[in-house]
């Protein structure tokens, strides 16, 4: 048996978790990375190095590959085309990947299919940030069209003075609306190039200055239509951009109904519960989805799933109390991402199953707090 060769582009830690996945499938996973110890390029035999901005490098990397994906969503979207263009199975394409790099075009997109967005507009001078406001009112929230993520490249601007200062940093900027939500949800579909689609349960994340800290699955007192309502806005989006592979849809549950936030077109934090959490990780189901291969169920493997990022803290030596938590609570699952510790930084994740919400989302949060150490080491 010939196993087939999936390229990611990038070798962080999501490119790490697909290595599990493919080992599983018996699928070569090949990744490139910009050095030898980059999160994947640790694990992955398969490793390049080479810069994802510079098509000759992507060209060469992407030889003998059945198909090539992304772990982020940085390449050019003209170098994607050119490899499209050369016969190569680049998943999801350029088209479809476009909206996930800039802001802007996902919300023309968007606002064009009838999904439900906030108010928005392109802005490039103060007096357009306060013609906006005038119509919308402040605070308003301005965003790097291109680049942006957990939380970097996003602005709320209650003044215009604070307005002045993001137009200030240079970076291309669109406004939006600022959405009054009542939590944060998200949905996690999966799309292969024959058309075949499935959706996740939706899930709830909880952000601290702007990283998600916890995911809750399924979303806790969501009803049902609510439920359908959140997959059925995901499922659309996946079929009208054309996306192949995985996609997941940041949304605001508001008083009025649901509101999209953002998009990210690979596999994705709100999606590392899947690895015990369902019956098919995410990982595995973008390796399927890219290669065309049937998509694998999304149900859930146990009543409740708390997944909890591991964030770095004061004392790097995390593996010493790897102990205390296994003794404490064999049914955790700890996954660690091979980086450097640094204070905030996002090194790793537990997850927790079992029945009742507050018993398994105490056990995730007692599992980080004790992984990530004293605070005054």
């Amino acid at each position: 048996m010939t196993a087939p060769v999936v390229g990611m582009v990038g070798a962080g830690q999501l490119a790490r978790m697909t290595q599990q996945a493919a080992i599983a499938l018996g699928v070569d996973l090949r990744v490139l990375a910009g050095a030898r110890d980059e999160s994947a390029a640790k694990v992955i035999v398969d490793t390049r190095l080479g810069d994802y901005r510079d098509l000759a490098d992507l060209r060469e990397f992407a030889k003998g590959c059945d198909a090539v994906t992304f772990d982020h969503e940085h390449v050019p979207t003209e170098h994607i085309r050119a490899l499209i263009a050369e016969g190569h199975s680049v998943h999801p394409g350029a088209d479809a990947l476009v909206h996930a790099q800039d802001k802007a075009a996902m919300r023309e997109r968007l606002t064009a299919i009838g999904v439900p967005c906030p108010a928005w507009t392109r802005v490039s001078a103060l007096a357009d940030v306060t013609e906006f406001a005038d119509r919308h009112g402040w605070p308003v929230v301005l965003k790097a069209v291109r680049g942006g993520y957990d939380g970097r490249g996003v602005w709320v601007c209650s003044t215009p003075d604070e307005a002045r200062e993001a137009l200030a940093t240079g970076v291309a900027l669109l406004a939006e609306a600022f959405v009054p939500f009542e939590r944060e949800l998200a949905v996690l579909v999966a799309r292969s190039p024959h058309g075949q689609g499935v959706s996740y349960p939706v899930v709830e994340t909880v952000q601290q200055d702007g990283i998600c800290v916890e995911v809750i699955a399924p979303a806790p007192d969501l009803s049902g239509e609510d439920a359908a309502t959140a997959q059925n806005i995901a499922l659309t989006i996946a079929r009208a951009l054309g996306v192949t592979g995985l996609l997941a849809v940041e949304m605001f549950a508001t008083s009025t109904g649901l509101v999209v936030n953002e998009l990210a077109m690979r596999p994705h934090n709100s999606g590392h519960w899947t690895i015990e959490g369902a019956r098919t990780s995410q990982f595995e189901q973008h390796l399927r989805a890219v290669l065309n291969l049937p998509l694998g169920s999304p149900s859930l493997a146990a009543p409740v799933v708390v997944m909890a990022n591991l964030l770095g803290g004061p004392d790097p030596d995390v593996y010493s109390r790897y102990e205390h938590v296994m003794a404490n609570d064999p049914g955790i699952k700890i996954h660690f991402y091979g980086k450097d510790v640094r204070p905030g930084r996002k090194i790793g994740h537990v997850t927790a199953l079992g029945t009742d919400l507050d018993e398994v989302r105490a056990r995730a949060h007692h599992a980080v707090t004790c992984l990530r150490g004293p605070l005054n080491a």
